[in-house]
């Protein structure tokens, strides 16, 4: 492992940093999306910067995807995820309200034509919204996770009386609908608990289990000394007895409105020598 220093704004690389995608001929390629602080914030210009810093280290080429017309698209690596077998989930919060609009003027076939040029998706399931306090204003990866080209972990409320409730029911059913649809291939969905409430000053935070990273070999879980820590644990564990499923403490990283997998950006696996 090495450690390199670059200035950011922002320490949330899995909207900043490039997606690494491989092509047919097996080359790896960065995509730099254009970002602009979850359309927010005007302190983004370092973050912006995060792409080329990348490709340098790594030598891998790097692209800028854009639209017909030139523009740089934008787009944060939270708000996507997927199977790696042609399946992409994002929410509708996220790319097709009005608020915090990353791209104006693009529509629902515009960005499945976006995921399908520069991705590879054939699939896509748009869920509705996001948790409560989701300061990017819809990421799915606070939501709905992969963990198996076949196997979808979705954040469920139970309790009517909470925020969550409503937006995860919603959810739910429409993963339902979207595993039950003809001609695709079955979708296992498992759902994962929310902590109780946590709140700072008054706010609610983004608190979720399943904004976990999967690394080689384990997990790595935001808990909030909260009795669902070890649902949500025995869950993952349940569903991935090869990894190894690990709780990080996350109550104050999440006063910064995210945590493990808004932290990180994974790195493509080397080749194997001699490989042709």
């Amino acid at each position: 492992m090495r450690l390199h220093v670059a200035p950011t704004d922002c320490v949330w690389l899995r909207d900043s940093a490039p997606i690494a995608v491989e092509e047919e001929s097996r080359d790896i390629v960065l995509l730099d999306w254009k970002f602009n602080a979850w359309a927010k914030y005007d302190n983004w210009a370092l973050d912006d910067r995060v792409g080329a810093t990348v490709a340098s280290i790594t030598g891998l080429r790097r692209e800028e995807p854009r639209t017909p017309d030139g523009a740089r698209i934008v787009l944060e690596g939270g708000g996507v995820d997927v199977n790696g077998d042609g399946l992409l989930l994002v929410t509708e919060e996220w790319l097709l309200s009005g608020v915090q609009v990353r791209n104006p003027g693009l529509s629902r076939g515009d960005y499945e034509q976006i995921f399908a040029e520069w991705l590879g998706i054939d699939r896509t399931i748009w869920l509705g919204e996001g948790c409560v306090g989701d300061d990017t204003h819809g990421h799915i990866d606070d939501v709905a996770r992969f963990i198996a080209p076949d196997t979808i972990v979705l954040a469920v409320e139970q309790d009517p009386a909470d925020d969550n409730h409503a937006r995860s029911m919603d959810n739910l059913h429409r993963l339902e609908r979207a595993a039950q649809a003809p001609g695709v291939a079955a979708l296992r969905i498992v759902t994962l608990p929310f902590p109780r409430a946590v709140t700072m000053n008054g706010e609610r935070l983004p608190a979720s289990y399943a904004n976990f990273y999967m690394a080689n070999g384990a997990v790595l879980v935001p808990t909030f000394n909260d009795p669902n820590d070890r649902v949500a644990l025995d869950t993952l564990a349940n569903l991935l007895p090869s990894h190894r499923v690990i709780g990080i403490h996350a109550v104050d990283l999440v006063w910064g409105l995210g945590t493990l997998h808004c932290l990180t950006q994974q790195e493509p696996a080397g080749r194997p020598t001699g490989d042709s």
